[in-house]
């Protein structure tokens, strides 16, 4: 992948048309011109192949059994025999997902005029550097390659930033997420499902949701101060998304990276808002379906994508009708209208969560059926808060909301107040952190969640 990305993006380099004006007094001008439509035509096709290159390579890698599974039908028996074996022998290269996307940027901005390099141990170091490699961020080369020419050892205060990022995710991901992670186990354990509560669900459902931030955020905040360590800055990927006021404000704070990619290579190519209204609600379907599919080869993330992409489409009419309706418009811009925003977006956000959690359509809509007014199990409660985790349900719902009270005093502390701890504290505070977490981890390690995308 690495080498056939880099001969394209030379070639899509050295055919750009600006490097062919030099010779156009020597052919003539209307040579000239005969010649250019057919010069454009040919870089198009290049990177026309390029696109399908990476986004093949993905599909091979990853999407075979879930296409074969849709075509079962045809012959169940030897179809479906070919898909489980192939899942459970063939596996994906690492970091699949987020190379195929990198790489299909890095030509893309190429052809569009952005530099491409000529030197294929720097491109190599941009799409294998370790931190970024498996679950992102997304980061384009021109962000990336700049900085290998001026690598330093790092000062003392960038060495205290990137161990205090090492240490916030550790606590996020394995004191915190990792935590969380036992009670929604339990609860979403295929042989205790249909025995969970009403009440057992939307609790593991809020967990979920916390747990998957926390899992993912930090996991990059050690991708971040890892980086920093080799004198490298990647880009941040969150932006407190709990705190969003609308479907469209979560997309740009919850995996900014991915939000950004598919904005400037799916949505903006498709046409994004300037074809009208009914063309821009059917691009924003498009995208979140295709987010939901590059997610994983499951139908449940093509519903979650699908969702998603409904809450998109019902946003923009709502914002299309406060541009014209003056009163609601100041409604969504006063307090009351953000706190209202809050309240719609944030449920929406955590349900859909369900099939995220729960690919499988049977057991994820088995958890939507079961939302209100389901009863729990007594063997259940048993098993999962006297036996397992020693907690009352009301136990488990403070620790939710006290996890949520926190995220909003960060908030306050990092976004309003802008204040920030000071090099010399956080050198302090660092082996505390992960003493902390050495001490209150679960014994089980597990992996972050979004090493399965």
């Amino acid at each position: 992948m690495i080498l056939v990305n880099y001969w394209i993006g030379k070639i899509l380099l050295e055919s750009q048309i600006i490097e062919y004006k030099e010779i156009q007094d020597r052919l003539g001008e209307d040579y000239f011109q005969q010649w250019l439509p057919r010069g454009k035509q040919q870089r198009k096709r290049v990177l026309i192949a390029g696109i399908v290159f990476n986004i093949l390579l993905l599909i091979l890698s990853k999407y075979i059994p879930f296409l074969l599974n849709i075509f079962a039908p045809i012959d169940p028996v030897n179809i479906q025999a070919l898909a489980t074996s192939i899942k459970i022998n063939f596996l994906p290269p690492l970091g699949i997902s987020f190379l195929s996307f990198e790489s299909t940027a890095y030509l893309i901005d190429v052809y569009n005029g952005s530099p491409a390099t000529g030197n294929l141990l720097k491109y190599a170091a941009y799409k294998s550097f370790f931190p970024k490699l498996v679950s992102g961020p997304i980061t384009h080369y021109q962000q990336f390659a700049p900085q290998l020419n001026n690598l330093q050892f790092p000062a003392i205060e960038r060495l205290a930033e990137a161990g205090w990022l090492i240490a916030i995710g550790a606590i996020k991901k394995t004191l915190i997420a990792d935590n969380l992670a036992i009670f929604v186990r339990l609860v979403f354990e295929p042989t205790t499902l249909d025995r969970a509560g009403s009440i057992d669900l939307w609790l593991a459902i809020f967990a979920y949701g916390l747990q998957l931030y926390l899992d993912f955020s930090g996991y990059v905040d050690i991708v971040l101060g890892t980086a920093i360590l080799f004198g490298i800055d990647l880009p941040t990927n969150f932006n407190f998304p709990y705190l969003s006021t609308s479907i469209a404000d979560f997309w740009r704070r919850w995996h900014i990276s991915l939000g950004n990619w598919l904005r400037d290579y799916i949505y903006i190519p498709l046409g994004g808002s300037r074809l009208g209204l009914g063309r821009t609600c059917l691009n924003l379907l498009a995208l979140m379906l295709i987010s939901g599919i590059w997610h994983g080869a499951d139908w449940g993330y093509i519903v979650w994508g699908g969702i998603h992409g409904i809450a998109l489409v019902f946003h923009r009419l709502t914002h299309t009708l406060s541009a014209k309706i003056e009163s609601l418009a100041l409604f969504w811009r006063s307090r009351v209208g953000h706190i209202c925003g809050w309240l719609l977006t944030q449920p929406l956000i955590f349900v859909a969560w369900i099939w995220f959690r729960l690919p499988n359509l049977a057991q994820s809509n088995l958890v939507f059926q079961h939302l209100w007014g389901y009863p729990r199990d007594a063997q259940f409660v048993t098993k999962i808060y006297v036996e397992n985790l020693k907690l009352a349900d009301s136990q488990i719902l403070l620790v939710l909301v006290g996890l949520t009270i926190a995220m909003m005093v960060a908030y306050t502390f990092d976004r309003l107040l802008k204040l920030n701890l000071n090099w010399h504290l956080k050198l302090v505070l660092i082996p505390v952190c992960l003493y902390i977490v050495w001490l209150l981890s679960p014994t089980e390690s597990l992996a972050f969640i979004y090493f399965d995308f």
